[in-house]
């Protein structure tokens, strides 16, 4: 086996952990560091895919500026502890059922089926790069970026706009 292997087997074995914590955690705040480290451990898969700028970007954005604003919701609305939940008679047996026909279908494409292919390419030099990103970025996914950006501002405006204050509310 290769450092790489073992690492990204290491980092798997933290990437589902951190996700079932982040799912099973009854305190929001508890959740929300779980999926930090989800997210720093994505980071680390895109290292060891040679792509250091989408690692830094997935610290930045995802572990950075979105997880305090998860925090910050969480804190404003003051939802640490989720409320106990009534769960449908059908919905426990059916989960399990789920889980293992999902265990089962993991397990045969793990272990009995025989794939031969071949060998997986390289990727490209300037794969994950700055420039080919931004390259990327503003000629063949222009139009999907600027809607984003727009949908992003919309959603920004609309936040402030619902928790101004008009006078004399409390």
């Amino acid at each position: 086996m290769t450092p790489d292997l073992i690492a990204f087997f290491v980092l798997a074995l933290i990437a589902i952990a951190a996700a079932l914590g982040m799912l099973l955690s009854r305190n929001a705040v508890y959740s929300a560091l779980f999926l930090v480290l989800n997210f720093g451990t994505v980071a680390v898969f895109y290292i060891l895919l040679d792509a250091p700028f989408i690692a830094l970007t997935q610290v930045s954005v995802y572990a950075g500026a979105i997880m305090v604003l998860f925090l910050f919701v969480i804190m404003l609305l003051g939802t640490e502890t989720l409320p106990a939940s009534k769960a449908l008679p059908w919905q426990r047996p059916l989960a399990f059922i789920l889980a293992l026909i999902l265990a089962g279908e993991a397990g045969y494409l793990l272990f009995f089926r025989n794939v031969t292919s071949g060998t997986i390419p390289q990727p490209v030099q300037t794969f994950g790069g700055p420039q080919a990103l931004g390259q990327a970025l503003f000629n063949q996914y222009l139009l999907p970026f600027e809607i984003t950006s727009v949908l992003l501002l919309v959603a920004m405006v609309g936040a402030v706009v619902l928790t101004i204050k008009k006078k004399g509310e409390q």
